[in-house]
C-alpha cells in the first residue's frame, strides 16, 4: 500500500483529501505546517507527498528543498497561485507535478495515481500475463475472451476491462474512485454508481461457475477472492469452485 503525506494548513482540504484517498486504498498521515511535515516525513518515508505552497514555519519551496535533500519521493504541489514562475520555480525544486486550487478531488486522485504509476514504471500494467487460468475458469486478454468450463462468457467490453483489473489485483481491495480511474477513465463524467451495477452483471454472468468471488468490503470497494475452503472441486479436484458472492 503507498503511503501518501498530505502537508497543507487547510484542515477541510486535509480531511478531504485524506478521506478520499484513504477511500482508494492509499495509507495517508498529514501536517499541517512544513516543519511538522517535514519531521513527518523523515519518520513516515512517505511514496508520495501532496504539499501545500503557502505553509506556516516553513514554506513549500523551503519543505521541497530539505525533503529533496534526503528522499527522490514524487512530490505534487497544491498551489493557490498561477504563476507561472512559481510553478517553474517549484518544478525546478524537485517537483513531479502541481495541482492549481480549487481542483477537484477526482482531479487530485488521478494525478496522485499517474505520478505513481510512473514512478514505479508502470510495473502493474506490464506484468498483467496474457492469460489467466484458475480451474475452469480463463480469460485471454489479447483475445478478450472469457471461458468458463470451455465454453466463452459473453462480457460487455467494460465487463471484461473490469473483470481483468480486479484479476490482476486479486487480493486487494480496489475502491469505487480507482476502478473509475482505471477502468472507465479519467475522463468519466458519470456517477460511481456505475460500478456497483458492473459488477452485479459480473456476478450475474458467472454467478457459481467460477473459482472467484467478488467480495463487498463495506465501505471500501471490491476485492477479488479465491475460496478459501468448501464448494464443489473444479477437474483434477485441485481447486475449490466458488461463487463470486456479494
Amino acid at each position: 500500500m503507498d503511503r501518501i503525506l498530505i502537508v497543507e494548513d487547510d484542515e477541510g482540504i486535509r480531511e478531504t483529501l485524506r478521506y478520499n484517498l484513504e477511500a482508494t486504498g492509499y495509507a495517508v498521515s498529514e501536517a499541517g505546517d512544513g516543519a511538522v511535515g517535514l519531521r513527518t516525513a523523515h519518520n513516515l518515508r512517505p511514496d508520495l507527498v501532496l504539499l501545500d505552497l503557502m505553509l506556516p514555519s516553513m514554506s513549500g519551496m523551503d519543505f521541497c528543498r530539505a525533503f529533496r535533500r534526503a528522499s527522490s519521493a514524487p512530490i505534487i504541489m497544491l498551489t493557490a497561485k498561477d504563476s507561472e514562475v512559481d510553478k517553474i520555480v517549484g518544478l525546478e525544486l524537485g517537483a513531479d507535478d502541481y495541482i492549481t486550487k480549487p481542483f477537484s478531488v477526482r482531479e487530485v486522485l488521478a494525478r496522485v495515481h499517474a505520478v505513481l504509476r510512473r514512478r514505479n514504471g508502470g510495473q502493474g500494467e506490464r506484468s498483467q500475463p496474457e492469460q489467466e487460468t484458475l480451474g475452469n475458469f480463463s480469460l485471454d486478454r489479447p483475445g478478450r475472451r472469457v471461458m468458463v468450463d470451455g465454453a466463452e462468457v459473453h462480457l460487455t467490453s467494460r465487463e471484461f476491462d473490469l473483470l481483468s483489473h480486479l484479476i490482476a489485483r486479486s487480493g486487494r481491495v480496489q475502491s469505487r474512485e480507482m476502478l473509475l480511474q482505471e477502468v472507465w477513465g479519467t475522463s468519466f463524467v458519470g456517477d460511481r454508481k456505475t460500478v456497483d451495477v458492473h459488477i452485479r452483471w459480473l456476478r450475474e454472468k458467472l454467478a457459481d461457475r467460477v473459482p472467484l468471488e467478488i467480495v463487498t468490503v463495506r465501505g471500501a470497494g471490491y476485492r477479488l477472492d479465491r475460496r478459501k475452503s468448501g464448494g464443489p472441486e473444479t477437474a483434477g479436484g485441485q481447486a475449490p469452485a466458488i461463487s463470486l458472492a456479494r
